[in-house]
This record gives structure tokens, sequence and C-alpha cells, in this order.
């Protein structure tokens, strides 16, 4: 794929819980089937021509949830970079955690930092997770990722949630009512079509009005 259509991509994966309560069960099993839509994803996006891609994993806002779905995401999110970081190696994918780790349980913390050694190599995709992120701390903390190109939302919900304020300025945003367990390439493929159809002019005039 060409670097000049390579895209940053970045998704607020929302509707875990709601996927899991549509069909009667925890919360707890839709976050694990939204870690199943994760690795979906991730192989995709190489051959979407994307060679970023940001997923807002865990928001700081999500402390605020009960203290056993929290103890449970944290430790699915250790067990899942125990598991996957082989796929990543493999597939070329280098892992970035960005966010704030004070808080992050001490043997999590661990993990992530054996993860993003094992995959520092990685040349064919940066995978950033935010885990414990605010855009808002991210920018008194000048911690500023690259520009976003796209933006997508899952779950049906039209708004930033204080995710990359600032790299998404002029990101063209995408909505979409599915879930993000069911997530997968086809809609990949589709929000990254729309993304290719738009016309991003940055304040400026459309190319035919400029000529």
């Amino acid at each position: 794929m060409p670097q000049s259509s390579s895209i940053h991509v970045a998704i607020i994966m929302d509707g875990n819980g709601r996927w899991a309560a549509r069909r009667g069960l925890p919360r707890v099993a839709g976050h694990r089937a939204g870690a199943d839509a994760v690795r979906r994803v991730v192989e995709a996006a190489p051959d979407q021509g994307i060679a970023a891609l940001t997923l807002y994993a865990f928001s700081a806002d999500n402390w605020k949830r009960p203290p056993a779905e929290v103890a449970a995401l944290m430790r699915l999110f250790a067990r899942h970079l125990r598991t996957e970081t082989p796929r990543l190696v493999e597939n070329g994918v280098r892992l970035e955690v960005v966010g704030r780790r004070d808080r992050l349980p001490a043997p999590l913390v661990a993990g992530i930092a054996a993860a993003e050694r094992a995959t520092g190599r990685g040349d064919r995709l940066e995978l950033r997770l935010a885990v414990d992120y605010s855009a808002r701390w991210a920018i008194r903390a000048g911690v500023i990722l690259p520009d976003v190109d796209l933006l997508i939302r899952t779950g049906g919900e039209q708004r930033l949630s204080d995710f990359l304020l600032w790299e998404a300025a002029y990101a063209e945003l995408y909505f979409t009512d599915t879930m993000w367990p069911d997530f997968g390439p086809a809609e990949l493929t589709r929000a990254v079509g729309d993304f290719r159809a738009r016309q991003r002019r940055f304040g400026g005039l459309p190319e035919a009005a400029a000529g």
C-alpha cells in the first residue's frame, strides 16, 4: 500500500455492555466478545491502508464503573496481552499503550511493558491502546499523538467522549449503530470506503473551486 494512502484510524469501541444485555449475558461477556473484535480489526487494518490504529479501551471515566467490572476488565486486558502478543509479533504489529499507568495494577503495568518490548520491531501496523486515557489529561501533560484521519465510534452514540480531542481536530467522523463486539472487517471496509469518498478541505476550498 503506497505511503500516501496510509491513514491513522481511531475507534471508540462502544456497546460491549449493551451487546451482552440484549443477549441476557453478564457485561463481562460483552467485554470478552469485544476483545475478539479487537483481534479481527487489528488483523484486517493493514489491508485497508491503515498504518496506525488507536483504540479507546478504557477511559479515565471508566473507573466510575462497579469495582467488580473494572477488576474483570483489568484481568481481561492482562490475559489478552499475554495471549495476543505472539500474534502481534508474527503480524508485524507494534503495540503502544497510551494513558496513565500509575492507577493500573502493577502486574498489568509490567505486562504492558513486556508486550511493548516484544513488539517493538513491528513495522506493518502501529497499534495504540488508550487505557486510563483522558484527552484533556493528555493535552495538559503534552502527550500528543499524530493527527487522526478517521475517527469511528460504534454503538450508536455520536460524541467524542474525551478521546483524542486535539488529534481529531480535522478527523473525518464515522458513527455506526453496530455494537463493538459485532464490528469486523466488513464494517471497517465500509467506514474506510466512506472516508476515502469524502473530500477533505482542511478549511480550504474544494479542488474544483480553487482551480
